[in-house]
């Protein structure tokens, strides 16, 4: 641990910009992850005054009592500040975060994908997640089981792309969380709804996949749905091999 004294009147007023001081004036190796300044990013994320949370958006407080940094807890540190998040992000690439609809693979890209408002709603406080890890890393079942359990953030977005309307591949998603840790090793404790900076809440998510797996509730219908293309259906707009 090391520490500073520096004059708040000569930099900004969120952590993010005492520590770019630190680094222009007294420390130039002090390493830490920074991008967008604007709490959109995620790559700050930290453990400032035992709360994880974004430096970026974290106002400082005058204080005689001096503000305590650390990189995310429970991680491999690579150097000051900077957590190795290659775990983490496998994790998340394991979801498959992103829209499959079989048997329209050849076709994405080429029409719109319609969905009503309401479906639509569905997905608020779910797709405003910038995987900044502060949930995740603020979960004791991660933290003793993180190469199992996939953890708060993680199973957010998985939630995230289960229940989206225009998905088509719900019972393939939830059949890949269907084990003895995935999921269900999530002690609702919610650290996770209280640390995160975005003010979303991972725990319900979690509960609601909890449902979806012990089949006390099934993923509604789409108010809209859209059709998969037939390539062989009038002039043909996209060639099909005729036997």
């Amino acid at each position: 641990m090391q520490q500073f004294s520096v004059d708040l009147n000569k930099c900004g007023t969120m952590v993010l910009d005492v520590l770019e001081l630190i680094k222009a004036q007294h420390d130039p190796t002090l390493s830490y992850r920074r991008s967008c300044r604007e709490g959109i990013c995620g790559c700050c994320a930290m453990n400032i005054d035992g709360v994880n949370t974004l430096a970026c958006i974290t106002k400082v407080k005058e204080s005689p009592q001096p503000l305590v940094i650390y990189p995310l807890p429970h991680a491999y540190v690579i150097r000051d500040l900077v957590p190795d998040m290659e775990q983490f992000l496998e994790q998340f690439r394991q979801i498959d975060p992103y829209l499959k609809r079989p048997g329209e693979d050849n076709f994405l890209g080429m029409r719109q994908i319609l969905q009503s408002p309401r479906d639509r709603s569905k997905l608020d406080g779910l797709y405003e997640c910038i995987m900044c890890a502060c949930c995740t890393y603020s979960c004791p079942p991660y933290w003793w089981l993180g190469d199992k359990y996939l953890g708060p953030a993680v199973l957010l977005q998985a939630y995230r792309w289960v229940i989206d309307s225009r998905d088509m591949a719900h019972k393939e998603r939830l059949a890949k969380l269907r084990d003895f840790y995935s999921v269900y090793r999530c002690k609702t404790i919610f650290n996770c709804t209280k640390t995160c900076p975005k003010g979303l809440n991972p725990g319900k998510a979690i509960a609601q996949l909890k449902r979806l797996l012990a089949g006390l509730m099934n993923k509604e219908k789409p108010d809209l749905e859209t059709t998969l293309p037939n390539p062989c259906h009038g002039e043909e707009q996209y060639p099909c091999r005729k036997e």
